[in-house]
């Protein structure tokens, strides 16, 4: 009887709307296979790949994927360009993919600091899928959440300045507006792969309520499977439904 229960109880209400991932461990799960990091690097993209998927199947509204913070620029310059280099090739070759299954794709951070050619390729990509009303993938490029927010309260400043507002007439959403995620859900589950336990000034305001999941997995070996168990925990926190990581499989193929 129970399990009839949280078989009918169990659906896209009680997933969360908006995911954001930290994707950590790719130069540790290379350093153990004796590999150069951006090998790691490299590998992480399919890791990308099978969580929007995953995602996508779930009827997630938003993906957010930490990709390159904002404090990434003090690595080795050698690995930078490289990272650099990757971005655009995955770029070029994923949009298509993207597209074809309606999937909205943003990119969100500080992109000026990137080439103009990689900018020209974001702003190519974006345009692409900028119609597509499945789901939102924002990929966060040099990225920082203390930046969103100084972006977002420099918005409000030039607002107040040019409207006449008082601090009395300043509110969340106000301020919530200027955000790069504007407009989007506030993140309900937040995964950090590689047995990290901390945010890295990653989404400081949109996850101000989201459940924190940590898992020693790094982020190449993340998948399908990783992500259902994630869900499903979120779901137990969130439901108290006694979900399975297999149920949300099920979800998935359903």
């Amino acid at each position: 009887m129970a399990e009839h229960t949280i078989d009918t109880a169990l659906g896209i209400d009680s997933l969360p709307k908006h995911v954001a991932v930290i994707m950590d461990g790719n130069g540790r799960w290379a350093k153990a296979k004796g590999k150069p990091r951006v090998f790691g690097h490299k590998a992480g993209v399919e890791a990308v790949r099978k969580t929007v998927s995953a995602a996508n199947r779930l009827g997630i509204q938003v993906v957010t994927l930490f990709a390159f913070s904002s404090e990434n620029w003090r690595r080795p310059a050698d690995e930078v360009s490289l990272l650099m280099e990757l971005f655009m090739t995955v770029l070029s070759r994923e949009v298509k993919r993207l597209h074809k299954n309606n999937i909205r794709l943003r990119i969100i951070g500080d992109t000026g600091r990137f080439s103009e050619r990689l900018q020209k390729k974001i702003a190519d990509a974006q345009a692409l899928t900028a119609d597509n009303t499945g789901l939102v993938l924002n990929v966060a490029a040099n990225y920082g959440g203390q930046w969103d927010i100084l972006q977002a309260a420099k918005q409000l400043v030039q607002q107040a300045a040019e409207q006449g507002l008082t601090e009395s007439d300043v509110t969340e959403e106000m301020l919530a507006s200027g955000l790069s995620t504007a407009g989007l859900p506030d993140v309900d589950l937040l995964i950090r792969t590689s047995g990290e336990c901390r945010i890295s000034n990653f989404m400081l305001w949109q996850a101000a309520y989201a459940e924190l999941y940590f898992t020693e997995q790094h982020w190449p070996d993340f998948d399908e499977d990783s992500f259902a168990e994630a869900v499903a925990w979120f779901v137990n926190r969130e439901r108290r439904f006694g979900c399975t990581g297999e149920q949300i499989q099920a979800l998935m193929s359903g």
